[in-house]
């Protein structure tokens, strides 16, 4: 089963592909990486066309590796109203582009994710990273704080389903 992690953004939206063995593969791990990155989009152009790439970007995705799953981070903003109104807007058409292609969706707060990679709901940011990269036998160190998130919700989702 092949599972599209998301961290959603209007700049930078995280994107992770995992795929979950229903048995453990031949190095005897139950999870592999299959493409990761981010989708930019520059603070030039407008909020619609912003949008517009994004969805563009992300069904170009879902073509190429056609997931069974979709994984979102549940956003929560208390602090900054606008820094939240363009996240929200890039969560809805992320959402609209899974229900259009008929890809179920599951959402996990970050402190979900937390508690089911590294079994704590308030650890930082880089234990988290560290240990999707040891999940995924992830050599690159330069892989994006967005991606790396994306990532960790798909294994958020992999653990959680049912084979």
């Amino acid at each position: 089963m092949i599972i599209l992690g998301i961290d959603p953004g209007t700049a930078t939206t995280g994107y992770g592909f995992i795929e979950k063995y229903s048995f453990k593969n031949k190095k005897g791990k139950p999870l592999k990486c299959v493409d990761f990155g981010i989708i930019q989009t520059s603070p030039t152009v407008s909020a619609p066309d912003r949008l517009k790439k994004l969805h563009n970007d992300l069904n170009f995705l879902i073509k190429k590796y056609r997931p069974e799953v979709l994984a979102i981070e549940r956003v929560y903003f208390f602090k900054n109203l606008k820094t939240a109104m363009p996240v929200s807007q890039a969560k809805g058409v992320i959402l609209l582009t899974a229900a259009k292609k008929k890809i179920p969706v599951y959402e996990f707060t970050p402190m979900e994710v937390k508690k089911i990679i590294v079994n704590y709901g308030w650890a930082e940011k880089k234990l988290v990273q560290k240990k999707v990269k040891s999940l995924l036998r992830l050599k690159d160190d330069k892989i994006k704080d967005d991606a790396a998130d994306a990532l960790a919700v798909a294994i958020c989702c992999a653990r959680l389903l049912k084979d």
